[in-house]
């Protein structure tokens, strides 16, 4: 008996206890107040949504502000009522605004709302200060505003250049416009030809022929000795030609005045008109 207890297998004197596992205990709520707490974020959305009803009411008024000359407030009008789209609230301003600024001699609008079921638009119109061609309006950031417009305000200066130079045509304009005014001149037309020629008329019919080198020295030059020729004899002269090194050539309206080049310096060298000027 002892050989075959000695033949089997020794069971462990100390058995490994197995510990059991550990249950996961969720956290103690207070479902009373969890509830509470639903129930106020319930109310809170839901007043809110009876609120936002109550005061999203149909737009019945639209008040147009603005000095006007040319803009009419019922086209405005017609265009809100045309693009609006929903109540007080959920009308889309920037929508309108944009809209009405599609309007002809519109500039500029601005949208608001106005309690309890109104908006008002206020609308600047363009200002036109020059002519671009034949039919074409500026405004005084040289955009061209109008490309069509039947009726031309005659007094408006007139611009004219290749397709698309409004803006180059209309800088030289604004930079010219007070240095004219200041040697007691006025500008009748501003044209820039497609080979990117400069040619100034004058309101007492004058044409001054610029050239397209050396812009700047050449104005510079006709205010300083060009413009006193024209103011002492305006009604004599056709034109100026300022497409020399140093001086400028007269052309004279009556036949048999002279039309030689009126220089600062008499040397040759400077009589002569600069080539491809």
């Amino acid at each position: 008996m002892n050989a075959l207890t000695a033949l089997l297998p020794r069971r462990a004197k100390n058995r490994t206890r197995v510990e059991k596992g550990r249950r996961f205990k969720l956290p103690d709520v207070d479902w009373a107040r969890a509830g509470s707490v639903a129930l106020g974020v319930a109310a809170v959305g839901t007043l809110a949504v009876v609120i936002g009803v109550a005061l999203n009411r149909p737009i019945h008024k639209v008040d147009v502000a603005g000095s006007f000359q040319r803009v009419s407030s019922l086209d405005v009008e017609e265009v809100v009522r045309q693009r609006l789209r929903g109540g007080f609230i959920t009308a889309n301003l920037d929508q309108l605004q944009r809209a009405i600024e599609q309007l002809p001699w519109v500039d500029h609008a601005r949208v608001q709302r106005r309690w309890p079921d109104g908006l008002v638009v206020q609308v600047t119109e363009q200002v036109a200060v020059a002519r671009w061609g034949e039919t074409g309006l500026l405004n005084s950031r040289g955009e061209l505003f109008i490309k069509d417009i039947r009726h031309v305000p005659p007094e408006l200066p007139r611009l004219e250049g290749p397709d698309h130079a409004e803006h180059q045509v209309a800088e030289l304009f604004f930079q010219l416009q007070p240095r004219l005014l200041e040697a007691g001149l006025r500008t009748s037309a501003l044209r820039l030809s497609a080979r990117g020629a400069w040619e100034l008329d004058l309101a007492s019919g004058v044409t001054v022929r610029f050239g397209r080198r050396q812009l700047d020295e050449r104005i510079d030059r006709f205010l300083k000795v060009g413009a006193p020729v024209v103011a002492g004899r305006p009604n004599d002269i056709a034109f100026l030609d300022m497409r020399y090194s140093n001086g400028f050539a007269v052309g004279w309206r009556t036949q048999g005045a002279p039309q030689r080049p009126a220089t600062l310096d008499e040397s040759p060298s400077n009589r002569k008109r600069d080539q491809d000027a």
